[in-house]
Order: C-alpha cells, then sequence, then structure tokens
C-alpha cells in the first residue's frame, strides 16, 4: 500500500497460473486486485473502464486479443488514458509495449520482488505527473 489509499491493480493474464500467482502475490502485497472476466478488447475496455484500476499489468501475448492492440485502445480512451500501464511478456518487447503507450515493461520471467517494486516506482511517478 502507497500512502493511505490501497493500489487498485488490474491484472490481464491468460494464463491461468499466472493469474493466479500475480493475484496472491499483489494481495499479499496490500494491492487491491481486479481480474478481469473476459479478453475479448471491447470487454476490457469496459472493465478498465468500470474498475479504474489505478494500474494494469497487461501480458502481451493475450490469447483473444494483441496487448499492445490493448494498450493503444486504454491511451484512446479519455476516461483511462492515464492509468499506469505495466507489460510483460517472455520476449524483450519493452520498445514495442513504450512505442504503443505502456509506462513500462518487465521480461518474464521476473522476480515477485521485481515486479513489486516496477509497480510502485511507476504508481509513484505518475502521482507525481
Amino acid at each position: 500500500m502507497l500512502g493511505l489509499k490501497m493500489v487498485k491493480v488490474m491484472v490481464v493474464e491468460d494464463d491461468q497460473k499466472m493469474r493466479s500467482l500475480l493475484t496472491t502475490l499483489l494481495n499479499l502485497e496490500g494491492f487491491l486486485v481486479r481480474v478481469p472476466e473476459t479478453h475479448n478488447k471491447e470487454d476490457l475496455i469496459q472493465e478498465i473502464l468500470n474498475e479504474r484500476p489505478d494500474l494494469a499489468l497487461v501480458d502481451v501475448n493475450l490469447n483473444v486479443v494483441n496487448g499492445l492492440d490493448l494498450v493503444r485502445a486504454i491511451r484512446m480512451a479519455p476516461e483511462i488514458k492515464d492509468i499506469c500501464v505495466l507489460m510483460s511478456s517472455g520476449s524483450n518487447l519493452k520498445k514495442e509495449c513504450t512505442q504503443a503507450g505502456a509506462d513500462d515493461f518487465i521480461m518474464k520471467p521476473y522476480m515477485p520482488d521485481e515486479l513489486i517494486k516496477q509497480i510502485h516506482k511507476l504508481y509513484q511517478k505518475k502521482l507525481i505527473q
């Protein structure tokens, strides 16, 4: 938890084991975690609009939608364009992710403390802006 507010993180990951691990880790670290029920781009955008997370952790390679396309859609939606987006992939796609509009990128596999540190850093950066 940063400050007095619980930071809401939306985990957009289609691998069930990874989603479960991330949810457990982030809950243990004091984050309020939301996991969308769908991975259809329009429904995902709607869930993000409804939930208004402080940060979205988005996998690049989702089954139903390309994570890069999802981030572009987030950045085009006025109500949610300013949320933090941290993207992840097993391939080094940092350049592609930041060009699509992601705030940062973390390469899989990553250590839990590395992820938590990056989330805190991104959220603090957004608070300052």
